[in-house]
């Protein structure tokens, strides 16, 4: 393996992140690098991608190449030095390749580019790799956990403050999804009182379900709604007994992602990834009634992510997970009121909203962190790092605190409102989504790495010790 102990230094010594030093390595090294011409017929359209979760220093890191053309050659450098042994990856049949490269122990924590020099046909580009930030556990003693096993594949939690009930939603694997179930449990006990699974996809012959993802309460018309994400739509169910009351169209609302719900206005809004647009229903009479567009302010569209409501103002908080951005929309007009620039937010995921303290938490699941920004300055009052793949939030007001979970971390960071981190607990496997209750409660889902995994499936409820 190839040390590359000298490439991620400090920040004045990040010569790859001017322009000039990237040409200026991949000039000096692809002559070497590969048996082609310097100059031969370069690609007419590069689709190739490269991904990594990160790593933490003195670790591996995976990197995940794909959509490139099967045979390509390819090269990565850092600051000019080669990062996979000087020796060329192959790209697979399928367009796709990975491989894992070391992180020294010193390494600075932060977003690195990394270029990449490809050949048959000849291209290259730039991304980051993350070196993650350690942030060791901590305040556990602060705090009651109370843990649930439920079933595989969990996914989403809502809470009824009408019945003191809570839904959480489960989807197995990818396509064909043919295990996914909705749950209603007693917020009390954390134990299931009922379940339901959602009917086959209609354009599917081969068991694919209408997989349930997002998940969303309606306590004026007595419903629970869900993202049916992979065929674009969204479903009802009557909270009581789990009956499918609507089933939407497929393709009525583009990768539906997350549900929030404006009781007093019946009104339910779906973000969907990818596009900027914020899907509106009629929570009263199932009915679709149109979309907000959210123009960015940046070169680079607005994709809608994690919602969160103030029902009480009737605002709806958005959050972009492709620029550094974050909407607010007037849910009685459905107008955009503002689009907030927040300077550190990568890879937006979560959001969550103090109505009282006039504060919006904002993550980033790049950039690792947790943005408080005052409402009414827009500014950033508090960036606080809580750990690998930050992912959601949620924010307790009886306690003041938010809560974060860290996908690739399995943690819960728990931050107050001086931007202090109070607490990082144990999270169980791919913490996915977190919710605060009326009373003071706040629940986490986690997913697994399999049936078998005991971390894994889980239901915790946090409360602060008094």
């Amino acid at each position: 393996m190839h040390s590359i102990q000298s490439t991620f230094a400090p920040r004045g010594t990040r010569l790859l992140r001017h322009a000039g030093s990237v040409m200026a390595a991949l000039s000096l090294s692809i002559a070497t690098a590969f048996a082609a011409p310097t100059f031969d017929q370069p690609a007419a359209d590069f689709k190739g991608r490269l991904f990594s979760a990160g790593a933490l220093p003195g670790a591996e890191a995976t990197l995940s190449g794909y959509s490139f053309e099967p045979g390509q050659k390819v090269m990565l450098y850092r600051a000019g030095e080669a990062l996979n042994d000087g020796q060329p990856i192959t790209v697979g049949e399928k367009g796709a390749f990975e491989t894992k490269i070391a992180i020294p122990a010193n390494a600075v924590p932060g977003l690195h580019p990394i270029a990449v020099s490809v050949a048959n046909p000849a291209a290259a580009a730039v991304y980051d790799l993350k070196v993650v930030k350690k942030i060791e556990l901590t305040g556990q003693d602060r705090f009651d956990v109370t843990r649930q096993k439920l079933v595989q594949g969990l996914y989403q939690v809502a809470y009824s403050p009408k019945t003191d009930k809570l839904f959480v939603t489960s989807a197995v694997g990818r396509p064909p999804v043919k295990a996914s179930e909705l749950l209603r449990l007693n917020a009390q006990t954390l134990a299931v009182e009922a379940s339901t699974q959602p009917g086959a996809a209609p354009d599917r012959q081969d068991g694919h379900l209408l997989a349930v993802y997002g998940v969303g309460v309606d306590d004026a018309n007595g419903n629970v709604w869900v993202t049916n994400t992979r065929q674009d739509t969204v479903a009802v169910y009557k909270q009581s007994d789990l009956k499918l009351v609507k089933q939407f169209p497929n393709g009525v609302a583009h990768h539906a992602f997350e549900i929030e719900i404006d009781q007093k206005l019946n009104k339910a809004y779906v973000s969907g990834p990818g596009k900027n647009l914020v899907e509106v229903f009629d929570s009263k009479k199932l009915a679709s009634v149109g979309e907000i567009a959210i123009n960015s302010q940046s070169d680079k569209a607005f994709s809608t992510m994690a919602l969160a409501l103030d029902p009480a103002a009737h605002k709806l908080y958005v959050v972009s997970g492709t620029t550094s951005e974050a909407a607010i929309i007037d849910t009685r007009t459905d107008k955009v009121e503002k689009v907030l620039s927040v300077p550190g937010l990568k890879g937006g995921a979560g959001v969550a909203v103090d109505p009282k303290g006039k504060r919006l938490f904002l993550v980033g699941q790049v950039s690792d962190n947790l943005l408080i920004v005052d409402l009414e300055s827009g500014k950033v009052l508090h960036d606080v790092a809580v750990g690998q793949g930050a992912l959601r939030v949620a924010f307790d007001a009886k306690s003041g605190n938010a809560f974060v979970v860290t996908r690739g971390a399995g943690t819960v960071a728990v931050v107050n409102a001086k931007g202090e981190l109070i607490g990082n607990l144990e999270g169980g496997t791919f913490p996915n989504h977190v919710i605060a209750d009326d009373r003071g409660d706040v629940f986490v889902i986690n997913k697994s790495r399999g049936a078998d995994d005991a971390q894994g499936d889980r239901i915790s409820r946090i409360v602060p010790k008094k």
